[in-house]
């Protein structure tokens, strides 16, 4: 039954409860990320009913433009935020990776889950099984659409040539396998981990070989930020690591004014000593990777989780409200983004992100 914007169900027992209906895209790995997210809550909060709602995004239906080029900051997320403004979904789960650094109004990230591996995993057409990036033949063609894992690998890998490869991951690998137009592809270890195909990853690239998208292998529970009741219910799947970590990259890309349309890298690590540290790693490249600024930089976060937030609960951070994780910590963590930003900025990061975004709109 449907009652207003809500919708409820009524029991054998006469008794009527509100449905939660979660949205998500609808290929497999999103399905696999938001049945996770779901049977999370149901441990929860047992008597909740759940509903699963799946949609198609720009981004599913265009396969034939490199993602860089769409120039469409929500390209996997606009419809699913149509859908919640509209009250057909209370809840989405996206790849946080995807996720724009400024929501719409009225919307915020009520969760954001513990990390699976961020990394960037090498993924091997069956005829190069054993080989590595860097034992692969000269002029060997590696697919990716990802113009910041082209412009680290280019620089790193000069003997290997980069095309785009554009679709879902079961998409990605059949063109791998079925064709010789690809030596491998690079794909993040997280969805392939998530599906279940970690025997598929040849080697998983570290940060020295190329440091990751911001927010990648984080999921992320978009609700409405009036709905007090949903956001108290999915707060509890914050883990507070990944939510610092992430709100210092996110922080970090918002202030450069970067976007799929430039390569921006960052990596991250929480080091427990006697003080409790964040540190973030960021970067940016020209699109053939052969100018490049990278600087690190670190904020104290000593059991500054463990103050709860007294500031109002819609309070956010790059987009994120995480009121039962320390509000003094997630401040440290957001200008940590910042100052860093500002630092690459100094050295003539503005100058680098502008070529590359001028470069890619030629293409």
């Amino acid at each position: 039954m449907e009652e207003g914007p809500y919708k409820y169900i009524r029991d054998g027992n006469g008794k009527v409860s509100r449905v939660i209906r979660i949205g998500t895209r609808k290929s497999q790995l999103a399905r696999i990320q938001t049945d996770s997210v779901a049977a999370k809550l149901k441990e929860l909060y047992p008597d909740v009913h759940l509903e699963i709602v799946g949609m198609s995004t720009t981004g599913d239906k265009i396969l034939d433009t490199a993602l860089s080029k769409i120039g469409e900051k929500s390209l996997f997320t606009k419809e699913l935020e149509n859908a919640l403004e509209r009250n057909e979904v209370d809840l989405v789960v996206h790849s946080l990776k995807d996720l724009p650094t400024t929501l719409p109004p009225g919307f915020t990230i009520g969760a954001v889950l513990k990390r699976e591996n961020p990394h960037d995993a090498v993924v091997l057409h069956p005829k190069n099984m054993g080989k590595t990036l860097d034992t692969l033949p000269q002029n060997s063609v590696i697919g990716t659409s990802s113009l910041r894992r082209a412009a680290q690998l280019k620089k790193r890998f000069p003997h290997l040539e980069f095309k785009d490869i554009r679709g879902n991951l079961n998409t990605r690998l059949k063109k791998l396998d079925e064709k010789e137009d690809f030596a491998a592809i690079i794909l993040a270890a997280a969805g392939l981990k998530r599906m279940g195909w970690d025997n598929r990853i040849s080697q998983i690239l570290g940060p020295e070989d190329c440091m990751y998208a911001v927010g990648q292998g984080a999921l992320a529970v978009e609700v409405r930020a009036r709905d007090v009741d949903i956001l108290e219910m999915v707060s509890v799947l914050h883990d507070p690591d990944t939510v610092l970590r992430c709100i210092a990259e996110r922080a970090f890309l918002r202030h450069l004014e970067g976007g799929c349309s430039v390569p921006v890298a960052v990596h991250t690590e929480v080091k427990d000593s006697q003080v409790r540290m964040l540190y973030l790693t960021g970067a940016v490249y020209s699109l053939d990777g052969s100018d490049s600024l990278k600087e690190t930089m670190q904020t104290s976060i000593t059991d500054l989780n463990k103050i709860p937030e007294e500031v109002d609960e819609r309070v956010q951070r790059v987009g994120v409200t995480a009121d039962k994780i320390g509000g003094p910590a997630q401040d440290n963590a957001e200008k940590l983004g910042i100052d860093l930003a500002n630092l690459l900025l100094s050295k003539g990061a503005k100058e680098i992100l502008t070529v590359a975004r001028q470069l890619n709109d030629a293409r």
